[in-house]
């Protein structure tokens, strides 16, 4: 069994971020709004802080209390939207009671590097260019780093069906065959046994051990959960590492990897952004 290092693939990415920061005419922007009091979301927020301070993004933070009204949210929202020098709008989920899906939606698809807006996955759908999720990114160039071809592979998707729709598209690109299944599917064992990849999201501890995967397969590990004083994934590690072919670990796998790709998203938004204020060649 290979780990996957999400961390090391994580340091190059953010190497090269900031190599072309560097030279940038314009430096990339992110604005994150964060609603509520929730300890963990100051926390990915503080990191994110932090991911764009070390490549030199320009980073702003909107604070909100829980029982701010989401029309006060949107405006916000359109203010960024309206703003040049920012590239990257994200909203900091779950939200203590607006509605996400309203908020989102008026987020710029240009600059929603989040990539949750409809019109980014609808595009994505149609394999048209466009802001993917960065989780989803992530989770893509780990596979890439096992270096085998995922054409005509059976990839299993423990999560919702909502979370699971950018990964559906990403992973037909790639040529896999995909199966959305959740814990209390009367199949599940059976499911995640005919995986040639598994990649489960839904936060249940040790959710998933060595009996309940294809030998051979490719497990990416996308849930976290914190039990006493260290960080769990869905994957009972000690029972699957002798029967899978690759892993990522947790801590260390996609959560590296979904921060760097954040910050990838807000490059390429800042240079599509660029491009179009250039305005075509005569």
């Amino acid at each position: 069994m290979q780990k996957i290092d999400g961390k090391k693939i994580a340091r190059t990415i953010q190497r090269e971020i900031k190599d072309a920061v560097a030279v940038a005419s314009n430096k990339p922007g992110l604005a994150v709004i964060l609603v509520g009091d929730d300890s963990a979301s100051h926390l990915y927020v503080s990191l994110k802080e932090r991911a764009c301070q070390e490549v030199g993004i320009y980073f702003e933070k909107h604070l909100f209390t829980k029982e701010t009204c989401e029309e006060q949210i949107i405006e916000q929202i359109n203010q960024l939207n309206r703003r040049a020098d920012i590239d990257g709008i994200l909203v900091q989920l779950p939200l203590p009671q607006q509605n996400a899906d309203k908020i989102i939606a008026a987020i710029d698809p240009k600059k929603d590097v989040d990539g949750f807006h409809q019109e980014n996955l609808r595009c994505l759908e149609n394999n048209e260019p466009c802001l993917i999720s960065p989780v989803v990114l992530g989770v893509k160039k780990l596979l890439e780093q096992t270096k085998v071809s995922l054409n005509g592979k059976k990839a299993v998707l423990v999560m919702s069906q909502i979370f699971a729709q950018p990964f559906y598209s990403v992973l037909k690109q790639l040529g896999a065959t995909c199966e959305i299944t959740a814990a209390d599917d009367s199949r599940f064992l059976e499911k995640t046994k005919n995986g040639d990849i598994l990649i489960t999201a839904v936060g249940k501890p040790e959710l998933i051990d060595g009996k309940m995967i294809k030998p051979g397969a490719i497990i990416i590990d996308v849930g976290t959960t914190r039990v006493g004083q260290k960080v769990v994934g869905d994957i009972e590690s000690q029972s699957v590492e002798p029967i899978a072919g690759w892993l990522t670990p947790v801590p260390g796998g996609v959560g590296p990897m979904t921060v760097a790709m954040l910050l990838w998203n807000v490059l390429y938004a800042s240079r599509q952004h660029s491009q179009q204020s250039a305005g075509p060649k005569s």
